[in-house]
């Protein structure tokens, strides 16, 4: 990870996004405050949003402002388009942002566009169970009991029907 990378801050939005990271992060919190069911899904680009503080702030207020059980998607890019010059995003980065997610109280954070990874699946915070097994886009096994975790029926927040 860079550690001078931001992404959390108004300056990505206006320099990357051309967005407004007040407005998005009321939206979130609407959203929450209201009940509708949302995941954060994070493109995470070397050099320009990949700092592991960065990460670390984004995490701490997700878990505090919008609550420990709203996904958290950390994935990979691929260089494309516009952002041709950038290296894809390394696998370790996709790792070390979900640890750190997890270590600020996120319950339920995520890996993608890298296929294979533990952190494409779904596991019980309570008893690390896997709930759901995915490898990239496909869901190759739900084992949630009415939306529980198989093994020690904690519910897991979803829509699932």
């Amino acid at each position: 990870m860079s550690p001078s990378s931001t992404a959390f801050n108004q300056s990505f939005y206006d320099e990357v996004c051309g967005g407004d990271l007040e407005a998005v992060k009321r939206t979130l919190k609407l959203l929450a405050r209201l009940g509708v069911w949302f995941e954060i899904v994070v493109l995470l680009i070397p050099t320009l949003n990949d700092g592991e503080d960065e990460i670390k702030r984004l995490a701490a207020w997700s878990a505090t402002e919008l609550g420990p059980n709203v996904p958290l998607h950390f994935t990979r890019f691929r260089p494309a388009y516009k952002m041709r010059n950038l290296p894809p995003t390394p696998p370790r980065t996709l790792t070390i942002a979900r640890r750190t997610a997890m270590a600020e109280g996120c319950r339920f954070v995520y890996t993608g566009n890298l296929q294979g990874d533990d952190g494409e699946s779904t596991y019980c915070p309570s008893c690390g169970a896997r709930a759901i097994h995915r490898y990239g886009m496909m869901t190759l096994a739900n084992e949630l009991r009415n939306g529980a975790c198989p093994k020690c029926r904690e519910p897991i927040p979803g829509v699932w029907e």
